[in-house]
């Protein structure tokens, strides 16, 4: 297979060079300029886009098993395929929860055909109840990248306490879910002027910068890596930049809707419940803070917490409808928007958030674009206009903030497993 006219982007390429790669089972074969196809051989022109090493989103969820209703793994990776994403780490919030083996080696089952690389999170608890530890080690051996509870948070400071204990052991990360659930809840979005203007019930910022303190102190005493999951507030990125001038090991990830939109939102749209997440949106200055994170590194990746959930789920009144908003298939276009035409990050800088980080913190292979290399590849560009409409979503649920929204830059395809993906718009 010939892939022409790609520009690379990798730590080594700074995407300014157009070249042709040849590809061979499975693996680059070779990389030169007018290269010409062999008889019979594929060839695909991208008239100029970029290449990278594949995305990876280290959080997702597809909710298979027990929720095939929201989402499945064929139809997440169908929407991960369409974002550009070549990997996956998926969330234990199952049913079953994530908690043992079987489900573990379940979820890699069931993806191994697919264009996309699934890696399951396992949970730090038996039945995410945040009681006993499950069983990290046999969950690791089955194939287990990290450990979370994400939906709820580790709640009981000692529970989490030894859970970085057996997960340093193990050499994996802890992903918490930071909420103190006595300060948030019953919040329903960002305690703020907003909220009291519109009368609903706020969920505080504090609710969140609480637990990542508690996480930092914890990670500090044990030794054990803490990464924090979805971060939405100034402070509570303030709290991991000064942990990390300390040396101590925590990591973080801010999703794309966190860093574009703010909880005036909600009003604006009338109370539009694909609005609603958690966290929920913040203030303009935590939005900002989230960029400023990103650019000075104290923000490791860009994730989406993709949260499919059905129709009937999301249209009801704003108090009873569930947390969570697809994302896969718009954070390019949001990162591209908010980060690389702002001229905040370039994208040899943009890749190490959505390539290198996520892979470091999980302890994956990273993929590389060289002659020899297995050909894990996202292709995208960032000035082409389109319109993320309802037949462009891959996702098997619709509640995206930015249905039918106009977006710019796009992930045009990936190659993995062997398997050429083109995203054609519908």
């Amino acid at each position: 297979m010939l892939l022409k006219n790609v520009k690379p982007v990798s730590n080594a390429h700074k995407g300014k060079d157009t070249v042709d790669l040849r590809i061979g089972e499975g693996v680059i074969k070779e990389i030169g300029s007018g290269l010409k196809a062999a008889k019979g051989e594929d060839t695909h022109d991208f008239k100029g886009a970029y290449v990278s090493p594949g995305w990876m989103d280290m959080h997702v969820h597809l909710r298979e098993p027990g929720f095939e209703h929201k989402e499945t793994i064929k139809t997440g990776c169908d929407a991960a395929a369409f974002g550009g994403f070549t990997a996956v780490a998926c969330m234990p919030n199952t049913k079953p929860a994530t908690h043992t083996r079987d489900v573990v080696e379940y979820i890699i089952k069931k993806a191994e055909k697919l264009p996309v690389d699934v890696h399951p999170i396992a949970c730090v608890t038996k039945e995410r109840k945040g009681e006993s530890i499950a069983e990290m080690a046999d969950m690791k051996e089955g194939g287990a990248v990290a450990f979370s509870d994400d939906g709820d948070p580790v709640y009981d400071s000692q529970v989490m306490r030894v859970a970085l204990e057996y997960s340093s052991m193990l050499g994996m990360p802890i992903i918490n879910h930071e909420e103190d659930l006595a300060l948030s809840r019953p919040g329903h979005m960002n305690e703020g002027k907003v909220s009291t203007r519109l009368g609903l019930d706020g969920t505080p910022g504090i609710a969140e910068e609480v637990m990542i303190a508690r996480d930092i102190l914890l990670a500090e005493y044990i030794g054990g890596h803490i990464h924090v999951a979805h971060i939405s507030t100034k402070e509570g990125v303030d709290l991991v930049r000064q942990a990390k001038k300390k040396g101590i090991k925590v990591t973080t990830e801010v999703c794309a809707h966190h860093f574009d939109l703010t909880d005036e939102e909600i009003d604006r749209t009338n109370f539009n419940t694909n609005f609603k997440m958690h966290p929920p949106l913040r203030t303009q200055e935590d939005v900002d803070a989230m960029v400023e994170g990103l650019v000075d590194g104290t923000i490791d990746a860009i994730c989406t917490d993709h949260a499919p959930h059905a129709i009937e789920e999301k249209e009801v009144e704003f108090m009873y409808a569930p947390n969570g908003i697809i994302g896969l298939e718009t954070a390019w276009a949001i990162s591209n928007k908010r980060l690389f035409q702002t001229k905040k990050l370039d994208l040899q800088q943009l890749m190490d958030k959505l390539v290198y980080k996520p892979r470091e913190i999980l302890s994956l292979h990273i993929p590389e674009i060289k002659e020899g290399a297995k050909a894990n590849l996202t292709f995208f560009n960032t000035n082409e206009e389109w319109t993320f409409t309802p037949n462009n979503v891959r996702s098997k649920s619709k509640n995206s903030p930015y249905l039918n929204e106009k977006l710019t830059g796009r992930a045009v395809g990936i190659f993995n497993k062997g398997q050429l993906v083109l995203n054609e718009l519908r």
